[in-house]
């Protein structure tokens, strides 16, 4: 199996994945969604939680060996930056969604230094805006982002255009399409289920209206 079919498999294990075609999740943006991912739940499982330190270590080696720095995007973002950047001995910040209202008023905390080859970890990726806004504060801070990290995509294909758009090379740990095929596999999608699955990631803002 691939990285993506494994960590899709031990996501399901855990629950952090759910699938629900028939009674569909809710998201923040009033979305209707047949999937609903939670990657926080993989910290309190020991054994998936090094799982993914290791494979976001062995990605960013194999991807942005360059990097200097790891950027978690707040909040999920940064206990598995912060795990990986230990493991690689890299220094670690993490980006806010926006400045601090108080004290230093810092939208960055940490180090950064001028031009330092960053990589951004994100937990999870849907239309990429706000991951692509914690690039941006990166950048008008003076990191040279080559790149970004994520646990999960639901690979949408406005995503795919914003983060080409912004010239940031995006690498996932898993992602929608694997999840559906082990997901058929394992039974816990049926074949009637598989059109509604395909629906929604061609149009989610609409899906479910």
């Amino acid at each position: 199996m691939s990285t993506a079919s494994i960590f899709a498999e031990k996501l399901l294990q855990i629950k952090a994945l759910k699938i629900s075609p028939d009674t569909p999740f809710t998201w923040a943006s009033g979305w209707k969604s047949p999937v609903y991912c939670d990657n926080r739940k993989l910290l309190s499982f020991p054994h998936v939680r090094d799982y993914v330190k290791s494979e976001l270590a062995n990605t960013i080696m194999d991807h942005f060996p360059e990097a200097e720095s790891l950027a978690g995007v707040a909040t999920a973002g940064i206990p598995h930056g912060a795990l990986a950047a230990d493991l690689l001995r890299l220094p670690f910040i993490y980006v806010r969604n926006k400045p601090k209202g108080h004290g230093l008023t810092n939208q960055i905390e940490g180090v950064l230094t001028e031009g330092q080859k960053v990589v951004v970890i994100e937990d999870l990726v849907s239309t990429g805006m706000s991951s692509l806004e914690a690039v941006e504060a990166l950048r008008a801070a003076g990191a040279d982002v080559i790149g970004m990290c994520a646990l999960f995509t639901y690979g949408f294909p406005q995503a795919a255009e914003a983060f080409e758009k912004a010239n940031v090379k995006l690498i996932t740990l898993s992602n929608y399409d694997a999840l559906v095929e082990v997901g058929v596999s394992q039974n816990i999608i049926r074949e009637e289920a598989l059109d509604k699955l395909k629906q929604w990631r061609l149009s989610p803002s609409t899906w479910g209206q």
